[in-house]
């Protein structure tokens, strides 16, 4: 998952997805001790998006970086020069 869509995420959703992440994580490594796994990277993919997640919630804790950034359609004028 890319960081941007996290980025997206209020701070509850955050929390819910670490714990579905945690939960994804003991079954690929159960998956892997019983030789069942068909993709080992997916373990570090899964290692990553937890770490992507706790550093959001971290950074809006200390202030750093603020919560999901809602998008507005804003019109911009452009201003035009007369000229001289």
């Amino acid at each position: 998952m890319k960081a941007k869509n996290f980025f997206e995420m209020t701070n509850e959703e955050l929390e819910v997805k670490v714990k579905e992440l945690k939960k994804e994580l003991f079954e690929l490594r159960f998956k892997q001790s019983v030789s069942q796994l068909s993709n080992p990277l997916s373990i570090n993919e899964c290692k990553k998006d937890i770490a992507r997640a706790l550093t959001i919630i971290r950074q809006r804790e200390l202030g750093i970086s603020e919560g999901p950034v809602k998008e507005t359609k804003t019109t911009k004028k452009r201003t035009t020069k007369a000229k001289a």
